[in-house]
């Protein structure tokens, strides 16, 4: 699309970048933006749209998760070919516990035959890696950390365990949202010192049936660890909704973390 062609300016009512990516995408769509085609600069996107570079920055990344767009170093950012629709999950309403709760049932689909096929596949060394990586979790609660990117990483030992590379790449992708929603439950679980411990013995759990090479024991012991995650975030106090649990609920729409979910 021409420069000389400026975007309509953007009403106000919804979230500004959510409009945005709306619109830049509806062009995509329609073909007016074709494949190859490079897109108009941050700072002429901003003037264009009569909005600031942020939210031209928050909608472009939006473009870039659904797989519209990419950025190519010292060029800029580039329309895609899209053959077919890519897959994508829009987490931008994400803002409540029933999203989050939303978000850990894609997890209870994918964990439990993780485990599973961990049990059936681990190697010596990926069972202490998994060893490994509760410890690590340990230490970080014990020093006062919310234990996230530990617990994301006790999760991707599981994966690789598993010894599929499609399934772990079907977790990275989903980990830009799972990541926030281990980030909610990690929060209410840390208010209450029998969450905590809970977590930990359900970690210890899946770890004994994956050493034991017992694919059924595993299955049922994600199945339930997830469940219990469910069970804990219905059970948190209103007024952790109120508080944190809201606030960190809508960094699922932009968190960008490179690892695998809890």
């Amino acid at each position: 699309m021409s420069g000389s062609s400026p975007f309509p300016a953007i009403a106000p009512g919804a979230r500004l970048s959510e409009r945005v990516a709306d619109t830049l995408s509806a062009e995509i769509r329609s073909g007016r933006l074709r494949p190859g085609d490079k897109l108009p600069t941050e700072p002429e996107l901003a003037e264009q749209f009569s909005v600031s570079r942020t939210v031209v920055r928050e909608a472009v990344s939006r473009l870039k998760s659904i797989g519209l767009v990419e950025s190519r170093q010292g060029s800029g950012v580039y329309v895609l070919e899209a053959s077919i629709p890519p897959l994508s999950f829009d987490a931008s309403y994400a803002v409540s516990k029933e999203a989050v709760i939303q978000m850990v049932e894609v997890r209870r689909a994918l964990e439990a035959e993780v485990a599973g096929l961990a049990a059936q596949r681990r190697t010596e060394a990926d069972v202490q890696a998994i060893r490994d990586a509760i410890t690590t979790l340990d230490q970080a609660v014990q020093a006062g950390g919310d234990g996230v990117r530990e617990d994301v990483a006790f999760h991707r030992a599981i994966a690789e365990a598993a010894k599929n590379p499609f399934l772990l790449s079907t977790l990275q992708y989903l980990s830009r949202f799972l990541h926030g929603a281990t980030r909610v439950t990690r929060a209410n679980e840390a208010r209450r010192g029998d969450f905590a411990r809970q977590v930990r013995d359900e970690h210890e759990a899946i770890l004994a049936a994956i050493e034991d090479q017992d694919s059924a024991a595993a299955r049922a012991a994600a199945f339930n660890h997830m469940n219990n995650a469910i069970r804990r975030i219905e059970e948190a106090d209103p007024a952790f909704w109120r508080q944190e649990g809201a606030v960190l609920a809508r960094a699922l729409m932009v968190d960008q973390a490179p690892s695998a979910p809890r």
